[in-house]
């Protein structure tokens, strides 16, 4: 019985998993830029450890359904910055490039290295928009409650923590990151309409990759982000893995106590059965999130295939591209080619034409030459 309900309690944890995995809702980015992240070192309070290799994307999110604005970044699939923004944190410039504030809810502080002073200020300037939005909705939430003189109980912070969305792994129109793709510079004047047709053949190949790389590449920053949802939120799936453990050990006490007393045959038969169509509801929502998980695993293999595709499109492109350069120094040569036989040309007709001045003139004198002779034998 404790080894089945051991095995109750790991599907019940996958299935809480794939539900909180397909939970999208209600949080959307506002501002992102790229930074790198920084924590103050738990030991020692006083020395910087950095949370990641490199520039990543630093975000702010807001939840309309809870006033709730965040800062959140990811590195790779793994959250390393998840704070919640609230009226007395206070983010201060320690440098030209450098930023940092407390969250006493996380136990830690955040540093922020930027690549410009620019950025850190546009950061600062969201940061104290945001906490001062924030300071408004409590304070209006406040009064709300006040006029209604109902009590409500204050939401945990891990409440205030919804799952990312799909769309905050893309980023925002502010300064939204995307993979790298090829940008088209701008298209060169054609010296001569021998050029038009290598010219067209470039940009009509150039632009249909264009589009499968671009497809590929959204495709993939879907799957991408329903993986990174998982992981955002992995302290509330260990509590509510241990209070399922707790629950399938309380039951395990109860039906043991249960069959131990054996003057209470029928209210033991009676709890069982009910023990038994909880069970049968549970596993039956349990294989429903399995099959969800095994979709999900589908699509993330199929975004590897994806992956593999838009490489071999990537090469395909940096090839045409090669080929398009050979054909312009080719087009290029002909034509100076071209442009030197013509130059040649024009000369020789100028030899040409001058020679036949002069063979006008000997002719003419010849002529006269003639006239003259015959005169003199007439004359004779």
């Amino acid at each position: 019985m404790a080894q089945r309900t051991a095995r109750k309690s790991q599907r019940l944890k996958l299935g809480f998993m794939s539900s909180r995995l397909i939970e999208t809702e209600g949080e959307q980015p506002i501002f992102s830029t790229r930074a790198h992240v920084f924590q103050i070192d738990p030991n020692t309070k006083k020395n910087w450890v950095p949370t990641s290799k490199h520039a990543v994307t630093v975000s702010y999110f807001f939840d309309s359904t809870r006033n709730v604005y965040r800062i959140i970044s990811l590195d790779g699939s793994k959250a390393i910055i998840n704070s919640t923004i609230t009226p007395n944190m206070t983010f201060t410039k320690t440098s030209q490039k450098f930023g940092q504030w407390a969250d006493s809810r996380a136990n830690t502080v955040y540093g922020l290295g930027f690549s410009s002073e620019s950025n850190l200020s546009k950061f600062a300037e969201k940061f104290a928009e945001f906490k001062e939005a924030a300071r408004l909705a409590k304070e209006k939430s406040q009064e709300k409650m006040e006029l209604t003189s109902t009590p409500s109980q204050e939401s945990a912070p891990g409440d205030l923590q919804s799952p990312l969305t799909s769309e905050s792994i893309n980023g925002t129109d502010d300064e939204r990151v995307t993979p790298d793709t090829p940008q088209h510079t701008e298209a060169r004047a054609e010296p001569s309409q021998n050029a038009l047709p290598f010219s067209h053949s470039s940009s009509s190949i150039n632009k249909h990759w264009e589009a499968e790389l671009a497809a590929l590449k959204g495709n993939n920053a879907k799957l991408t982000a329903a993986l990174l949802e998982s992981t955002a939120n992995v302290k509330q799936w260990k509590q509510q893995l241990a209070a399922y453990q707790e629950e399938a050990e309380r039951l395990h006490k109860r039906v043991t106590e249960l069959e131990c007393v054996s003057g209470q045959t029928t209210a033991i038969k009676s709890q069982k059965t009910e023990l038994n169509q909880t069970i049968e509801e549970l596993e039956s929502a349990l294989k429903a999130k399995e099959e969800e998980l095994e979709r999900l695993k589908a699509e993330v293999q199929s975004a590897n295939e994806f992956q593999s595709q838009k490489e071999s499109l990537a090469l395909k492109l940096q090839d045409t591209e090669s080929k398009n350069r050979t054909l312009e120094a080719q087009l290029s040569d002909l034509e100076q080619r071209l442009e030197s036989s013509q130059q040649e040309r024009e000369a020789f007709r100028k030899s040409l034409r001058s020679l036949l001045e002069l063979l006008d003139s000997k002719i003419f004198e010849l002529t006269e030459l003639r006239d003259t002779l015959a005169k003199l034998l007439e004359g004779s």
